[in-house]
């Protein structure tokens, strides 16, 4: 049986298409290590909606 890891996975979230106010959501998910980054993360992601490389936030 495999060992249970550090990893988990997280769901991003587009800030400025938040504050942009239109429909739809940006979100992506991916995994991280809870033990080497404990904090949340903040990646630069495309934006379909958006059309543009923008910063997508770690949500819970």
């Amino acid at each position: 049986m495999a060992k249970r890891g550090n990893r988990i996975q997280v769901i991003l979230e587009c800030t400025e298409h938040k504050e942009s106010g239109q429909p739809g959501t940006s979100r992506y998910i991916t995994t991280k290590n809870k033990k080497n980054t404990p904090e949340r993360i903040e990646l630069k992601k495309f934006n379909p909606i958006l059309k543009k490389m923008t910063v997508h936030k770690e949500i819970k």
